[in-house]
């Protein structure tokens, strides 16, 4: 990490810990609320938990950051040497993280640039990697910025849910919408666009819809160097065989991660999600 510019992101980046600790960066947990119990995401409560819990069909819930626990992350950081703070998150359309930051930076020891980079998971994560690598070659916050609001501005991802309901219980897509994917028995393609989770395909079956998102993630994937990242919720199977097909077809691909999501995300989108993140290089 540069020792002037520092990089901090949210839990919802789902960035693996070595590698966050290889590139000096700091992820702020959003919390989850199992019941009448709060958890920390990443050090809580794991995603086989969660998945449980969702299946027993109990109230699973999720909460931003507050300020007060920003303002402490960017001085401590602030303290360990850094002179300017990035602060990258996921959107302000689905989560208040952003906002809680924004608060936190009036009062921050030093700069803090605080950016809705409208990506989750390793969306998200790219974009936190592209910040730190600049800042790592010395490049100071405006160019830091540059990289991860161009490699967000690149950066695509898709995903397969067995339900919408989660998504609609969630507040995360339309009642509407949720309900007519219920009503065809279609099972949905979703994408994140603006910000904003949209529909992107109704495919009658799950192994239609999957071998269609290995589809797209080709075709978005083209011949260009690529970094991909595929994630999924209590589907550990279809995970592993979206990654091996993926790695036969995309000519470019430079690394590919395979995760399981953690808990906020997960709480919104159910078992048996399976996403795949295309991020040019």
């Amino acid at each position: 990490m540069s020792r002037h510019v520092a990089i901090v992101t949210d839990s919802t980046a789902y960035l693996p810990p070595p590698m966050m600790e290889r590139h000096g960066i700091t992820a702020v947990p959003l919390t989850v609320v199992l019941g009448d119990q709060a958890y920390e995401e990443g050090t809580e409560i794991s995603s086989r938990s969660l998945a449980q819990a969702l299946q027993k069909r109990r109230s699973v819930t999720t909460s931003r950051p507050s300020p007060e626990v920003f303002a402490a992350t960017y001085r401590a950081v602030a303290e360990a040497g850094a002179t300017g703070i990035i602060s990258l998150h996921l959107p302000a359309e689905l989560s208040g993280t952003y906002d809680a930051a924004v608060l936190a930076a009036r009062e921050a020891p030093v700069p803090v640039r605080v950016v809705d980079t409208g990506m989750i998971a390793m969306a998200l994560g790219f974009c936190a990697l592209s910040a730190a690598e600049v800042a790592e070659a010395g490049g100071n916050v405006d160019e830091a910025v540059a990289a991860a609001e161009k490699r967000a501005g690149e950066t695509a991802a898709y995903f397969y849910v067995d339900t919408l309901d989660y998504l609609r219980r969630g507040g995360r897509i339309g009642a509407a919408q949720a309900l007519l994917g219920s009503a065809l028995a279609v099972k949905p393609l979703l994408a994140l666009n603006d910000g904003r989770i949209e529909m992107l395909e109704k495919v009658r079956t799950a192994s239609r819809a999957i071998a269609r998102l290995e589809e797209i993630a080709v075709e978005r994937a083209g011949e260009r160097r690529v970094d991909i990242a595929v994630h999924h919720l209590a589907a550990p199977d279809r995970a592993d065989t979206l990654a091996h097909r993926l790695r036969q077809r995309v000519p470019g691909l430079a690394d590919l991660h395979v995760s399981e999501v953690g808990a906020v995300i997960g709480a919104h989108t159910g078992p048996g999600l399976l996403g795949v993140v295309i991020s040019p290089r």
